[in-house]
């Protein structure tokens, strides 16, 4: 499938189409690190998770020069689309955009009813005093295994197995990221804008995340009116791939309620 958002994405969908929208939001792993965050909700939702501009090879409009723009893309595409409560899941980065998309969802009357409900993964973007961000840039393969999984070895992707294209894939989606997130990862304004979302909200965080840690999480949710906090054990940056079934535990529920 693809969407025009100007430029044509390639989207992941999975699920019944009448059912409610589910737009999975990955991180800078790319699309494949949300992929059973697809399948988990393709039962019970239409889910859809695009391959954000530039990641994985894909272009990159010149006007998607940052998370920002990027949010406004994706929530233009919904109003487009006829969605209604949608249900945001974002990882890391994707986090990030949910964010970003649920602040300007609240201050447009366009969007209003567009966004039904929120679940940021160990989403970034926020700079937390005392609770620095990874320096995502700085770390080797090995490095980025220590911060980001609860347990490395599993995590560890030696780049002496890859290929040449795979390497050429990596550098073009490190390039991408610091292009729309900025090398710092962060938006200073972010935090203090948190107050303005107005959908119900679920924080999740690794334990032993150390991309950006549980008590960063907790700064995050505690800017947000009424969200909730859940951390999962055993689990780093990205819980729904190290510990599946503790993740759904604590998101099942909430996704019911809302």
């Amino acid at each position: 499938m693809t969407i025009p958002l100007p430029v044509d994405l390639e989207v992941l969908e999975a699920g019944n189409p009448e059912a409610r929208t589910a737009l999975v939001l990955h991180g800078g792993g790319g699309p494949q690190t949300v992929a059973p965050i697809v399948g988990h909700l393709a039962p019970t939702f239409h889910t859809l998770a695009p391959t954000h501009p530039g990641w994985n090879g894909t272009s990159r409009p010149d006007d998607i020069d940052s998370i920002p723009a990027l949010a406004s893309a994706y929530l233009d595409h919904l109003l487009a689309d006829g969605g209604r409560d949608v249900l945001l899941v974002g990882s890391s980065i994707g986090g990030w955009i949910a964010l970003e998309m649920a602040i300007q969802a609240a201050a447009d009357v366009r969007y209003r009813g567009l966004i039904g409900a929120m679940v940021d993964i160990d989403g970034i973007g926020a700079v937390v005093d005392g609770e620095p961000i990874a320096d995502f840039f700085a770390l080797d393969a090995r490095g980025l295994a220590e911060v980001a999984w609860h347990d490395p070895e599993r995590g560890y992707m030696d780049p002496a197995s890859f290929t040449d294209q795979q390497r050429a894939i990596l550098q073009s989606n490190a390039q991408t990221m610091a292009a729309v997130a900025g090398r710092a990862m962060s938006d200073t304004t972010l935090l203090g804008r948190l107050g303005s979302v107005n959908v119900p909200t679920l924080v999740v965080y690794g334990e032993s995340d150390r991309v950006v840690t549980p008590a960063y999480g907790r700064a995050v949710a505690d800017a947000i009116p009424g969200a909730s906090f859940v951390a999962v054990p055993a689990a780093g940056h990205l819980p729904h791939l190290e510990d599946p079934a503790a993740t759904w535990a604590a998101i099942d529920p909430f996704i019911a309620r809302s």
